[in-house]
């Protein structure tokens, strides 16, 4: 490992526990411009002008301080650069890059028009795939100086247009950073680039017996970097956690080149402790280039439990049921009927298609644990109005129950031109509910909607299904999501689970959070990126933003802020 800036890893978020100064960066790039203490000061400045509580202690800021806080010169990615801006960037980054690392027509720059959220499309003014971390930190040190934003992409399979380009600034792709670096089965670690798909990372470690535990329905495509950016989770995460319980160290660069270490291969690590606030946070703080992730045994056995009920909120009480009983399985998924209907056509996967939900209970561990556990499991669920059970009698139909759940977004699109898949948060014991008021908005819209979640933590996957060629239909299902998402929140919830906000929910955010919360997250940006370039008009909305939305209070017809540009 070379040295570095290092942000530890445990502990409370940003508690500083100590300076460790940096010395030369990693992989033949520059020396750091800035010292840690450099760096720390620019945290404690951007603390000092956060609206109160969050400066206990300190002076509030005024309102031009909160203003400009709130605002982002490059927040409108729709906005293209200026053509002779943009020659000169191409011809800059062609002395740093080599001829097969730059993309800059129009054909080449086509599949990197979007992300998974195909509905939002737009090319980018150029494309950088460098080699290495020295060739990745010589773009972001160029587009800094020539003020050009830059996007970090993955394997371009987000579901919340996190990776959507900006129409003025430059695609850093990561796609040939896919490196298995090291694998150590004693420490149970693996040390991998930030390329390297999800599922790539337990193929190289089963020899060892061990695996990377979360496990998105996108495992097979997904990279490790793009895991970090939106903190995925999987249908295992209820018993192993997300991205970030999984997670020990991140190393990245800033806007600036400068190489940064996020937490630590050891138990605890010096500096401020920002992991937990690197992982997720879409890019916009840090371009990750190196993750080490923790490998967990692969269990001697497990089983999973098909549970049919004939009403949805006796499933979803029977989920809030068996946490209430001190089980937590190793997977615990929920599925409608409609969903039902179309997987099973699709992958036959044995479901019960004359239930109106089922639940997928899964036990792993030694087989006595696992004997132990399934019973308690099916009693709990028999209580709570199961009308059949049935165990997986063999590993073979393990997998089976598991390939429909996986499967569920490919089956969604095999029965509707258009699918829009819906990520947000509930309270476990308001499944039920929110399933019932799901029913009411396809009435509501006049589109259908499939909906599976991962039941266990509450993360809700409604996919609403519409015709994109049908005009305006479009919008009526982003009206349909935007309301779903409110009434996660009116539950006690959140916008986002485990896809990111990315420009998809970034309205949502207007309901989520106050406007003082908001300031208090550029706050937090400004102190990585104090240009705004990484990213920007991602998962914040500015203050204008939600006011265009309807979600920002006026008095009296008085907007506040109405010197801000609206877009």
């Amino acid at each position: 490992m070379k040295p570095g800036m290092v942000l530890g890893q445990t502990g409370a978020v940003c508690q500083a526990r100590g300076a460790v100064v940096a010395g030369a960066s990693g992989d033949g790039g520059e020396s750091m411009s800035h010292s840690f203490q450099s760096s720390k000061t620019r945290v404690i400045n951007e603390i000092q002008a956060l609206p109160p509580p969050y400066n206990s202690g300190m002076n509030a800021p005024t309102e031009t301080q909160q203003m400009r806080l709130g605002e982002l010169r490059f927040a409108d990615f729709t906005k293209p650069m200026d053509e002779a801006k943009r020659q000169a960037v191409l011809a800059a980054l062609a002395e740093v890059l080599p001829a097969d690392a730059l993309i800059a027509q129009t054909e080449g720059l086509k599949p990197y028009e979007c992300d998974g959220l195909s509905g939002y499309r737009q090319l980018p003014a150029a494309v950088a795939l460098p080699h290495n971390e020295s060739q990745a930190a010589a773009v972001l040190r160029l587009c800094r100086d020539w003020e050009v934003p830059v996007v970090a992409r993955g394997a371009g399979t987000g579901l919340s247009g996190g990776a959507t380009p900006h129409r003025g600034g430059v695609v850093l792709s990561l796609a040939r950073f896919n490196q298995i670096l090291s694998i150590d089965p004693v420490a149970r670690l693996a040390r991998v680039q930030p390329g390297v798909r999800n599922l790539a990372i337990s193929e190289a470690a089963a020899p060892h017996q061990l695996y990377y535990a979360p496990d998105p329905s996108s495992q097979i495509a997904c990279t490790i970097g793009g895991n970090v950016a939106e903190n995925s989770g999987g249908v295992h995460c209820l018993k192993y956690g997300l991205t970030v319980h999984n997670v020990l160290r991140v190393r990245g660069l800033t806007i600036d080149g400068e190489v940064v270490e996020f937490g630590s291969e050891a138990l605890d690590s010096a500096g401020l402790d920002l992991l937990a606030l690197i992982i997720g946070s879409e890019g916009m703080l840090a371009v990750t280039t190196e993750v080490t992730v923790k490998l967990v045994p692969k269990p001697q056995l497990a089983q999973v439990i098909m549970a049919s009920f004939d009403d949805v909120q006796k499933a979803g009480n029977a989920v809030a049921d068996l946490i209430a009983a001190g089980i937590i399985p190793a997977g615990l998924e929920m599925m409608d009927k409609g969903m039902t209907e179309a997987v099973e056509e699709f992958v036959h996967a044995g479901y019960d298609t004359q239930a109106e939900a089922i639940l997928l209970c899964e036990s792993d561990g030694t087989p006595e644990e696992v004997a132990e556990e399934i019973g308690r499991m099916k009693a709990v669920l028999s209580a709570s109005g199961a009308t059949g059970l049935s165990v997986s009698q063999s590993e073979a139909e393990r997998l089976r129950f598991w390939s429909g759940r996986k499967n569920a977004f490919p089956a969604s699109g095999r029965i509707s031109p258009d699918y829009y898949c819906i990520d947000g948060t509930i309270p476990r014991r308001r499944l039920g509910d929110m399933l019932s008021r799901i029913a009411a908005l396809e009435v509501k819209y006049g589109l259908r909607c499939l909906n599976v979640f991962h039941a266990g933590d509450g993360n809700l996957h409604p996919l609403i299904l519409f015709n994109a060629a049908n005009p305006g239909e479009f919008e009526t299902t982003e009206r349909f999501g935007a309301e779903i998402l409110e009434i996660c929140v009116e539950y006690g919830g959140t916008v986002t689970g485990e896809h990111g906000v990315g420009i998809e929910k970034v309205n949502s955010m207007c309901v989520q959070f106050s406007p003082e919360e908001r300031m208090s997250f550029f706050a937090v940006k400004r102190a990585f990126d104090p240009k705004g370039l990484l990213n920007p008009g991602k998962a914040i909305p500015t203050l204008a933003r939600c006011a265009e939305y309807g979600r920002m209070h006026v008095h009296m017809g008085a907007l506040r802020f109405p010197e801000l540009p609206r877009f």
